[in-house]
Formats: C-alpha cells, structure tokens, sequence
C-alpha cells in the first residue's frame, strides 16, 4: 500500500492546478482484467472513506483523460447529472464502471459510476455521471462550483460491468438498484437496450436475455431516471421489465407512475419471481441492503458466482 500511496501523492501533485498530457501514465495498483466479460464476485470494504484506498485492488486503465462539463441536469433535491464532453478518442469503458474524478485544485479524488452507455460515448463523444450531493470535497464541488466548460479529468476504473460479446450465450439479467446505486445499473440496463437496437437495424450482434430491474428509493423523487427507465421498459416488452419500490412515500404517486411503484422494499418473494437457472444477478447500493439481497438470492439457490456486487458507502 505504500507505494500506491506514493503515487497517488505524486499524481495529485501534477494534478491540482493543471492536467497532465491526455496520454499520462498513472502508476497506481492495478489488476488486469482477464478475458471474461463478467467480473468476479468480491466484497468492498465500505469502512475505508476514501475512494483511491476502497479501490487499490480494482482495475484501472493507465490513461488520465481530460473533460469538459456540456451538460448539467437537476435529476433530484440531492442528485445532479453531469454530461462530460470526453476528448480523448481513445477513451473507452464498459456499463457498470466508475471513473476516478479530478478537480482542478481539489485535493481529494472522487470516485463516480457511469450512468451513461459505451454507445453514447462512441455516438457522441460524451459521459454522464449522476453525483448525490455530499460534504465529500469532489462531490462538494459538483453541487456548489461547477459549472459549465468546467475542466476536470478522468480515469476508468472497476470490476462491476457488463460486457458481452456477440458469440457468447444469452443470459438473463436481474438488475437490483438501492438509492443512488442505480447508476451502473442503469448504465447496464440503456447498454442492453442499445443492444437490441444494434440487432434490430443490423441483424447482428449479441442476443441479450431478458432483463428485470428492480429499483428501492425512498420516495418517487428519489428514483432517479424513473422516466427513462419506464421509456425503455415500454420500447422493449418482454425483454425489459421495470418494478419500482418507495419506503417513505408521503405524496400521491402519479397515474403514469403507480403502474411501476410498489410501496415497501424488495422482498425474497419479489426475487424468486425474477430469477432462473440462467440468471446473473448484479446488485448496486448501500452494503446492509446488498448483504441482505445477496443473503436472500442465496436462500433462493443461486450461487455465489452469480451473485455481482459493488459496495461505495
């Protein structure tokens, strides 16, 4: 651990006034990915506060890129979604993974999943992050300072994603977001449908199975992205699927949302109807909830290989 602390110190220094070429080579703990499309189970600890020491043993790419803020979006009272203009060409990540977040002046890096698809970024040269406001200094910054044509820098990193290639085999997917975990997920879910979209004007591609969301947030305004969650749902019948779940609802939920919402949690009984032998599971969002979805999907019969998770708090 030491010397990944060193050269974090040694990164920070190069980066708190100005960025480092595009090109830059960052000399931090890596693990290279294998071949396989599907990362491995682990657990993160979520005691350690800070991003770059709860990640050391994840994968990152070497390369430092440099971004401009083109879009900023109110999504909830706490949440902002950031639209970043990448200028790297050769900048690439898989739905489900983070980037490492630098700020100009801004001591500490931020660590935020990509709610956006490799798709978007290969259409339009842009990513987007979805930040909940925090006295965390990057994420501090988000909600208070940045504005747009903001510099920042960005680094790929994670084991959390999904990312198949045309001749593997089809599996389902069970999606299960808490709060503000459902950004990889999401990014997971708009990826299948891209992929179906891909199938359907080319005729080829990967086939992907059928996909469940199942989404917990306290209330309807805390469901983040719940409209294009639903869009996607209805685009693709029988290949997407949506349940949405509030805990502390205190207001009339809508005619075009109350189809969608459940009032209550995510229960064992929920799971059971979304899983199958074929099943990859993948679960984003506090660690109480992810123990306690894992340990429910465990009961169920499905293994622990099969069971994808990544803790941030």
């Amino acid at each position: 651990m030491a010397s990944a602390a060193a050269a974090v110190n040694h990164l920070l220094s190069r980066t708190a006034g100005t960025f480092p070429g595009q090109r830059a080579s960052v000399l931090l703990m890596t693990r290279a990915l294998c071949g396989c499309t599907l990362n491995s189970r682990k657990m993160t600890s979520h005691r350690k506060t800070d991003h770059l020491e709860r990640t050391a043993n994840n994968f990152r790419q070497e390369v430092l890129s440099q971004a401009t803020v083109c879009g900023i979006v109110v999504e909830s009272d706490t949440v902002k979604r950031l639209r970043l203009a990448v200028r790297n060409k050769d900048f690439n990540f898989k739905a489900g993974q983070w980037v490492d977040f630098f700020v100009p002046g801004v001591p500490k890096v931020g660590g935020f999943s990509i709610c956006s698809t490799p798709g978007l970024l290969k259409r339009e040269g842009v990513l987007e992050l979805a930040v909940k406001y925090s006295k965390h200094p990057p994420a501090h910054w988000v909600h208070t300072e940045c504005t747009l044509d903001s510099e920042v820098a960005l680094r790929v990193g994670g084991d959390f994603y999904f990312d198949p290639v045309p001749s593997e085999p089809e599996v389902e997917l069970l999606l299960v977001a808490g709060g503000v975990g459902i950004n990889p997920l999401y990014a997971i879910l708009l990826h299948v449908a891209d992929l179906h979209r891909l199938r359907a004007s080319q005729g080829w591609g990967y086939k992907p199975g059928a996909v469940q969301l199942c989404y917990c947030a306290k209330n309807t305004q805390e469901l983040l992205f719940k409209s294009a969650i639903i869009g996607v749902a209805q685009e693709f019948p029988g290949k997407i699927a949506c349940d949405l779940y509030v805990t502390q609802q205190d207001t009339e939920i809508g005619e075009e949302l109350g189809p969608y919402i459940t009032e209550g949690r995510i229960s064992e009984e929920v799971l059971e109807k979304h899983i199958s032998d074929n099943s990859l599971c993948y679960i984003c969002g506090p660690p109480p909830m992810i123990e306690s979805i894992s340990g429910q999907l465990e009961h169920l019969g499905v293994s622990k290989e099969r069971i994808l998770f990544e803790k941030w708090w």
